[in-house]
This record gives structure tokens, C-alpha cells and sequence, in this order.
């Protein structure tokens, strides 16, 4: 008797540092608030401290000597960007925000992940989580309740609504992505295909999202996932796709107009664009004209909205209406320039840039470079898909928008399983008992 009840405390003791994260996702899921900081935002804050107090307790050092570097990046541009803030107080909130997203959240999620059944764990939260929010937008599609388009109530926003209407769009994105990345590894066979499903059932929301940018950064992501994995299992996934694809928009005929209209009007920049492709492209002018007048520093964090109307033309329309799930007709202040890249260009200038894209660029070669190692010999092909495949996403999406409302703290989660993976999670054995400092199995469980 005794033998078959002791596993179940040491189970629950092995979640139990991972519970914070967890908590995150779950938090995601619930109906969020227009504007302040969200209960999932509260608790990643409440996961750092956990993770430092465990520091603290086990006396172990928190990173390794490459982690800290290519997380640390960032910091110096943030903190020149803070001290060119509006005021103090401005500088000091914009510098918080963005040490939490980049750095960290990240380092915490580096640090609680133990190994590769953590990270499995993770990544299959994101997919949970998509699954919720894209079953409440296809909701809001069917029943008319979500966010304005064209009109009509039809987008699908998710528990987000419609000031965060990237919200849910992001979210499934991301659960696609750590869906195929499962689906290709070498997994079961019954996990393979629960993953396989999951990804297709999330077609069907990131569809009726309306979300350009998800979709390119969602079909560049997976195309890549699909050539890092091999010709063969390219060449499945792409039939499966495809049938699904037949299945969605010609069987069921979910949004087709609608959803050619919105595919069209990708490439329609000099031919009759609509309006909110003429705000993108005048707020990523306006950005880089703020640049050049202040390069190496830009005006500071949270500036771009002060400075904008100085450098753009005319044709800016300086709001976006926003109407429908739940909330009644409002105008939404345009104050960023929905890229992350230009955002941070005209905020913290070029030092500011290089610290972010370079902290961001040395995760992704070491991620692909970890991965061609396993992918040649070693287990945990799934892991470098999935966390190759998130940094990618955030990177292409990052040229149509930037950080902002609840749903950006997920961007800080899936930086941090790229942190785990390209610090720390290629070596033999899933025991990472040290913050990027890999141990091998059988030295774990000799302490």
C-alpha cells in the first residue's frame, strides 16, 4: 500500500516550483480588465520574488556567467532611456515594465525550469491557454459579440477585448507554435497526435483574429519549424494543413470574404489602402524621423506619444475606433508606432536597439545552434522546436507590433523557455539544478 501512495506527494513537491508560472497562464485565461495591471501581471511579479527567495534559501548563484550577460543586455539602453525620460516618475515606470518583460520574467521562468519535462509542461500551458481563448473567440464569431469589423461584431478578441485586439491573437499564435513544435518532436505517439489536433483546432480562431501580423509571423514560424525538422515530416504537416485549410474556409466557409478581404489588403499599401494600414506605415515614418533627430539615445522611454504629431504628416489619424465585446463605441489613442523595433529606435535610440536585438539575437543562435546538436544526436527535439519557434514568432511579429496591455506579459513567459533552452537546455540529462548550469542526471541524483 505504502508503495503506491508515495509517488503521488513527491509528483506534487516536483510541480511546486513551477506553480507560479503556471498561475500566469491560468490568470490569462480569465476576463481581464480595460487598463492597469492584470492579476497574471501581478503574479509574474510575485514569481520573481518567489524565484529569489528560493535563490536565497539554497544559496546558489542565480545565473550563469553567459545568461546574466545575454540577459543583461538590455539594461544600459533602458537605464540611459530612463534618465531621458519626460520626468522621473515616467522613466522609472517605463524602465519597470521593461525589466520585467525582458529581463526578468525571463531569468525567473530560466531559473524555475529544472528540465526538459518543466519546459514540456510550459509549453503545453501555452497550448491550454490558447485553446480557451480561441474557443471564446470562435464564441464570439458565431454569436456576434466580439470585437467591431467592418461593422459588424465578428473579430474575435477573446477574453481581451477589444483594447488589447491582439491579445487573443497572440496568445493562439504562440499555443500554434508550441503545438507543431511538440507535434515534430520525438514524442509519443499519442502526445504527437494531440498536438497535431490542438494546432489544427487553433487554425480557426487565428483566422477570424483579423491579425495580419499573427498571420505572417504564424505562417513564417511553422514554415521554419517544418524545415528545422526535417523534409519528410514537411511534407506531412503541409498536406495536413492544407486539408485543414480546405476543410475550414471551403467546407465551412468560416469568414472566407471577409477573410480574403483582410489577406488582400496585406499588399495594399500604394493601391487604396485602408485606413489602419495608412496610420501603420505614418507612425513607423514618424518614428524613424524622432530617430534621426535624437540617435543614440532617442527622447527617452515612454516618449514616442509626445513627440509623434511633430513628425507625422497629415494622414495620420492619430485614433483607431474600437467597439463591440462588451464595450460601447470608443476612440483608442495611437500611442505607439505598432513596431517593436522603430518603439524602441525612437525611445532608447541606437544603444538601446543594439542591447535588446543583441540580447535577442544571441538567444536565437545559441537556440539554433542547440538544436542542430540535438537534432543530430540527442533528445529534446521537441524543447528547440518549440523555443526556436517562439523567439521567431516574437521577432516577426515585433516588425507589426510591440509590448503593451495584459497579454504582453505572455511575451515575457516564452522568452523565458528561449532562455532555458538556448542557455541551458541542451546537454545530457534533464536536471538543471543551477540557474544555465547544466548537470547530468546521475551526478543529480548521487547529491
Amino acid at each position: 500500500m505504502s508503495h503506491a501512495v508515495t509517488p503521488l506527494p513527491r509528483r506534487a513537491a516536483a510541480l511546486t516550483p513551477l506553480l507560479p508560472a503556471v498561475a500566469v497562464f491560468a490568470l490569462l485565461a480569465l476576463p481581464l480588465t480595460p487598463a492597469g495591471a492584470g492579476p497574471a501581471d501581478l503574479v509574474s511579479g510575485l514569481m520573481v520574488v518567489y524565484c529569489v527567495i528560493r535563490l536565497l534559501r539554497e544559496r546558489r548563484r542565480p545565473l550563469s556567467p553567459t545568461a546574466a550577460v545575454v540577459l543583461g543586455l538590455p539594461v544600459l539602453g533602458l537605464a540611459l532611456a530612463a534618465v531621458g525620460a519626460s520626468s522621473q516618475e515616467v522613466g522609472l515606470t517605463g524602465l519597470g515594465r521593461y525589466l520585467q518583460i525582458f529581463v526578468l520574467i525571463p531569468a525567473a521562468v530560466l531559473l524555475l525550469i529544472r528540465d526538459r519535462s518543466d519546459f514540456r509542461l510550459l509549453a503545453w500551458s501555452f497550448v491550454g491557454l490558447a485553446l480557451c481563448q480561441g474557443a471564446v473567440g470562435v464564441h464570439q464569431y458565431v454569436t456576434r459579440t466580439g470585437a467591431s469589423y467592418r461593422g459588424e461584431d465578428i473579430r474575435a478578441v477573446g477574453t481581451f477585448g477589444p483594447h488589447d485586439v491582439m491579445g487573443m491573437a497572440t496568445v493562439v499564435s504562440l499555443g500554434l507554435v508550441c503545438a507543431v513544435g511538440i507535434a515534430l518532436g520525438p514524442a509519443s505517439v499519442r502526445q504527437r497526435a494531440t498536438a497535431v489536433g490542438c494546432a489544427l483546432a487553433l487554425l480557426a480562431p487565428l483566422a477570424l483574429s483579423f491579425s495580419r501580423g499573427a498571420w505572417i509571423a504564424t505562417i513564417l514560424t511553422c514554415a521554419v519549424q517544418l524545415a528545422l525538422a526535417g523534409p519528410r515530416r514537411t511534407l506531412k504537416a503541409a498536406l495536413a494543413v492544407a486539408a485543414a485549410a480546405v476543410v475550414l474556409v471551403g467546407g465551412f466557409g468560416v469568414g472566407s470574404a471577409l477573410l480574403q478581404q483582410r489577406i488582400d489588403s496585406i499588399t495594399q499599401v500604394t493601391d487604396a489602402p485602408d485606413q489602419s494600414v495608412v496610420d501603420r506605415y505614418t507612425l513607423w515614418a514618424s518614428a524613424t524621423d524622432i530617430w534621426r533627430h535624437h540617435p543614440l539615445t532617442g527622447v527617452g522611454l515612454k516618449g514616442f506619444p509626445e513627440h509623434r504629431d511633430g513628425h507625422a504628416t497629415l494622414a495620420l489619424s492619430s485614433a483607431s475606433d474600437i467597439k463591440g465585446a462588451g464595450v460601447t463605441y470608443e476612440r483608442q489613442p495611437l500611442l505607439s508606432p505598432h513596431n517593436m523595433y522603430l518603439l524602441v529606435l525612437s525611445e532608447q535610440g541606437l544603444i538601446g536597439l543594439l542591447g535588446l536585438a543583441g540580447s535577442w539575437l544571441a538567444l536565437l543562435v545559441c537556440g539554433l545552434r542547440r538544436l542542430l546538436r540535438v537534432r543530430a544526436r540527442g533528445p529534446g527535439l521537441d524543447c528547440a522546436l518549440v523555443a526556436c519557434g517562439l523567439l521567431i514568432w516574437l521577432l516577426t511579429d515585433f516588425a507589426y507590433g510591440d509590448i503593451g496591455g495584459p497579454s504582453t506579459v505572455l511575451t515575457a513567459m516564452g522568452l523565458g523557455l528561449v532562455a532555458w533552452w538556448a542557455l541551458a537546455g541542451d546537454r545530457q540529462g534533464d536536471v538543471v539544478p543551477r540557474g544555465g548550469v547544466p548537470e547530468r542526471v546521475e551526478e543529480a541524483v548521487a547529491r
